[in-house]
């Protein structure tokens, strides 16, 4: 609705308060919404002073980081057959609804750029084809935010593993059988590393395309051959 010009920020951050005045309970949950509009709207700040934003880092270090070019590993993350539960079911939902949560865009952004260390443009652009919500401000900003080239980014170091991510927000693998049905009668115990699993308890499912810890390693060796200096 705020992408359609539906509603304004305006008018949700005065509803907001307004509710949050009455209940008083809602003061913690509404303080976290606002936060997410200021987010927002620094987004448009950024690309009203940077409109080449969608297409070049604002850190230009980035600019020289060696990015890997693989059409099937890319196809294997928009598709949600990388083998990692979480990513794969976050990809799946965005492609049948047009939505993921905002904690499973992070784990399958981090995936992307930093296990794959695939250009974080491409996610971009996948993004802003699948979400219903795609802001072009938003997208912008929030891959590099993930990437480590944005404003105020978060540092490149910062390495979601998939596997420890899904344990602590999704530890009865509920949302990960949801959107996997393949793996929708694998017991807990394999849930989240279904590669553990007997190959015929796994309907099929792939297994990982990159071994996560390697993977971690390699990208923090590229990113430690940047030049220092912005």
């Amino acid at each position: 609705h705020l992408h359609f010009g539906e509603i304004s920020p305006g008018q949700l951050w005065h509803a907001t308060l307004a509710r949050a005045a009455a209940e008083p309970a809602l003061e913690g949950p509404a303080e976290v919404w606002l936060r997410e509009l200021g987010w927002r709207d620094f987004a448009w700040h950024l690309l009203h002073h940077q409109p080449g934003m969608p297409d070049r880092p604002l850190d230009a270090r980035f600019d020289h980081f060696p990015w890997r070019r693989s059409a099937k590993d890319l196809a294997a993350w928009q598709r949600g057959r990388t083998g990692y539960p979480l990513v794969d079911a976050g990809m799946r939902q965005l492609w049948e609804t047009g939505w993921m949560h905002n904690r499973v865009r992070m784990v399958v952004a981090s995936f992307l750029i930093k296990d794959l260390r695939i250009d974080w443009r491409e996610g971009e652009r996948w993004f802003w084809d699948t979400l219903v919500d795609a802001d072009l401000g938003d997208n912008a900003m929030n891959w590099q935010w993930v990437a480590g080239c944005g404003a105020d980014a978060a540092p490149f170091f910062r390495i979601f593993n998939p596997t420890a991510q899904a344990r602590k927000f999704d530890p009865d693998g509920a949302y990960i059988r949801r959107w996997i049905p393949e793996l929708a009668d694998l017991p807990a115990e394999w849930i989240h590393e279904p590669w553990r699993a007997p190959e015929k308890r796994r309907g099929g499912y792939p297994a990982p395309i990159v071994d996560h810890g390697a993977a971690r390693d390699a990208a923090l060796a590229a990113f430690r051959e940047l030049p220092r200096e912005r």
